[in-house]
């Protein structure tokens, strides 16, 4: 049997050790989901910020944290619900509010959405160039609607954005045909009373969308047309978004609704942008987890870097290292100082 004294030198012994334990060990603790050898596979996101992000997040998981990864490509509805299930393990772009599939999967515990890769949110309405309110000196473009603040005033201005078959009435550049946002801004339209003046215009394809806004900005002519942030045009031209009615939860769900008997207006949800995660891998990888929650870019950059993969045919994994090699300013402080390090040396910087 040990002494009392024996006793206190064990204790005292243990005690000093503690530190250096504490201190020996790594500065963060490796999750068993990766270093079990399990691949992460990612949704193929098919639009530009969402498959950016979503190598970004690759490249530091594989070379920083040792994870094996893939991406799975499939319909927007087919890879959330793969996610649900844990087929899946990260999609890199949720927008908030707006899928069915991961709020119930959200509800019964399925899928953890991590962090906020775009502070301040999505921006979605009605815009008109910034040179119908403010002119452009530079181009020799007058104001020629300097008064024009809230889709309210659009009804003055119909002659302004003449419709091309329709000279009588303005036109509205709506999504095309089966967006959920073409249905949104249709019953915009009459509910504020704008039907009778203005032509809800559908282009065919999201291309045809931008070609006419292009187009009618390059030549200096007033459009009035829906669109989005992130997003490459607005970061190519410089557009003044309308001011619409209060957002009201309950209306906004009126005007998404498939079959709604009756709708009232609001404005556009403000999507957060986050990491949608199965919960099986949610739970396994914690250190990862720290990583998704500080992953952030700020719009006017991720416009930027939308503008540069469309313009110049850039495929997201290279758009992605040049970000890492570019920009450890941003992404260094989202990990720890040891994957930093990994990161770094296998960029080659």
């Amino acid at each position: 049997m040990k002494t009392f004294t024996q006793l206190s030198h064990l204790l005292r012994a243990a005690c000093l050790a503690a530190p250096l334990a504490v201190a020996a060990m790594p500065a963060h603790a490796a999750g068993n989901w990766c270093s079990a050898g399990k691949p992460v596979h990612f949704a193929g996101i098919t639009w530009e910020s969402g498959s950016f992000t979503s190598e970004v997040l690759r490249y530091v998981l594989k070379n920083g944290y040792g994870c094996q990864t893939d991406v799975v490509p499939g319909s927007t509805a087919a890879t959330e619900t793969a996610l649900s299930r844990n087929d899946l393990q990260v999609w890199a772009e949720q927008w908030t509010g707006r899928s069915e599939i991961i709020a119930g999967a959200e509800k019964t515990g399925t899928v953890k959405l991590v962090g906020d890769t775009l502070p301040g949110g999505t921006k979605e309405g009605w815009y008109v160039p910034d040179y119908v309110i403010h002119g452009d000196p530079k181009r020799g473009i007058k104001a020629s609607a300097p008064d024009l603040q809230s889709v309210s005033d659009l009804p003055k201005y119909k002659a302004l954005f003449t419709d091309d078959e329709e000279p009588d009435r303005g036109r509205f550049l709506n999504c095309p045909s089966g967006w959920d946002c073409e249905r949104v801004n249709t019953r915009l339209l009459k509910l504020l009373k704008l039907d009778d003046s203005y032509t809800n215009f559908r282009p065919g394809t999201g291309a045809a969308l931008d070609a006419a806004i292009s187009s009618a900005y390059e030549r200096g002519k007033p459009i009035l047309t829906y669109y989005w942030e992130p997003a490459a045009l607005m970061a190519k031209y410089k557009f003044v978004q309308l001011k619409m009615p209060p957002f009201n939860e309950a209306c906004w769900k009126t005007l998404r609704a498939e079959n709604s008997p009756q709708q009232c207006a609001s404005s556009y949800l403000v999507s957060h942008l986050k990491i949608g995660v199965s919960t099986p891998f949610y739970q396994a990888e914690p250190d990862v987890m720290t990583f998704f929650s500080k992953v952030n870019f700020p719009i006017d950059f991720l416009n930027t870097t939308i503008l540069d993969m469309t313009e110049h045919k850039v495929d997201a994994q290279t758009e992605a290292t040049r970000f890492l090699k570019e920009h450890p300013e941003m992404w260094k402080s989202w990990v720890p100082a040891d994957v930093a390090a990994k990161v770094q040396k296998s960029l080659g910087t």
